[in-house]
């Protein structure tokens, strides 16, 4: 029997293409009128975004871009294309990358898989979103959907489900983290990216199970499936346990807030602001949201965050790096494309 002929596409966030006002304004447009990112009336939307988030916000991100950005570009894409690399050398099938927002494209991702494929049958797509959340892994999956449908493309799509407690991404996970625990640390922060509290009620298939049972996110219920919040915790407690990390020294936060609307809790800048009168001096932070070190880990956290906490009274800060191309990730993602995951 034939074996099926299959491409890869690695799907990341995306990245201004450079660090210029005029780019990042772009970005953040079409980042920001995404509806699964800011779920209001595209009229409403349209004044919010282009009226008043992205004229105050473009050139403040410019500069926080400009201070992370590297000779080759953003940290994000030089990242990606290093995991495609690094996935390359470890799969026959040729490996594509995909941004939902900026470039590539998914329509450039399949028609590279095209050319070196003739004939192709499958395309594998691994969102690099380990947790679900209709701001993340839900548009990207659907933007790549939506292309793949537009295009009228004769393969078949298969999509690798979130793997927040997947075996395989724990171990990998777990496995970055560990040499930084060899160093005295009093607390163990775990920051993912926040969502509004309206996302996880919209995510909500029973409409009476998240943020109004008590312990919701510890009690069985189907809502889990799409659940944001217990995901994460999820995520948190499965690597907390591997690394032999005390229940009193861990917790988890969220960050990356927009607006004045009320999203998951706790912050983690305020987080970060209040450990110190805790008795926390020196503090471990991972973002386990990201795949690849971006905006959010490299300035959010490891330059903004790291003053919160220093300036509080924190005597150490150490922001682990996300997986980018730990070689555990890379065999993971290997696995699963070999056999992919349900």
């Amino acid at each position: 029997m034939a074996a099926t002929k299959r491409g890869i596409v690695l799907m990341n966030l995306g990245s201004p293409d450079s660090t210029q006002v005029k780019d990042v304004r772009r970005y953040l447009n079409e980042f920001l009128m995404d509806e699964r990112v800011i779920d209001m009336s595209y009229l409403g939307r349209l004044l919010l975004v282009k009226g008043i988030i992205v004229p105050f916000r473009a050139p403040k991100s410019a500069h926080a871009y400009a201070s992370i950005w590297t000779p080759e570009g953003s940290p994000l894409i030089v990242l990606s294309k290093q995991l495609q690399q690094a996935l390359q050398q470890q799969v026959p099938e040729p490996v594509a990358l995909a941004m939902r927002y900026g470039s590539p494209a998914p329509w450039t991702a399949y028609d590279e898989l095209l050319e070196k494929v003739p004939g192709l049958e499958e395309v594998v797509l691994v969102p690099m979103y380990p947790h679900y959340a209709m701001s993340s892994y839900e548009t990207a999956v659907e933007y790549a959907k939506a292309a793949h449908a537009k295009g009228k493309y004769s393969f078949r799509l298969t999509i690798i489900p979130p793997y927040y407690d997947n075996a395989l991404y724990l171990e990998a996970l777990a496995d970055s983290m560990k040499p930084y625990l060899q160093q005295p640390y009093d607390h163990f922060l775990f920051s993912y990216h926040g969502v509004p509290e309206r996302h996880i009620y919209k995510g909500d298939v029973t409409g009476n199970h998240c943020l109004k049972v008590a312990n919701c996110c510890e009690v069985n219920s189907e809502a889990h499936k799409y659940c944001y919040r217990h995901q994460c915790l999820v995520t948190t407690k499965k690597v907390a346990a591997m690394l032999h990390i005390p229940e009193n020294k861990y917790s988890f936060s969220f960050q990356s807030r927009l607006g004045r609307d009320e999203w998951l809790k706790p912050y983690t800048a305020q987080r970060l602001a209040d450990l110190p009168a805790e008795g926390v001096k020196n503090l471990l932070v991972a973002c386990p949201a990201f795949i690849s070190d971006c905006l959010e880990t490299l300035e959010e956290i490891a330059v903004e965050g790291k003053d919160t906490f220093m300036q509080a009274g924190g005597e150490s800060f150490t922001m682990i790096p996300c997986l980018n191309v730990h070689p555990m990730w890379v065999k993971a993602i290997a696995s699963w494309v070999a056999e992919p995951i349900s």
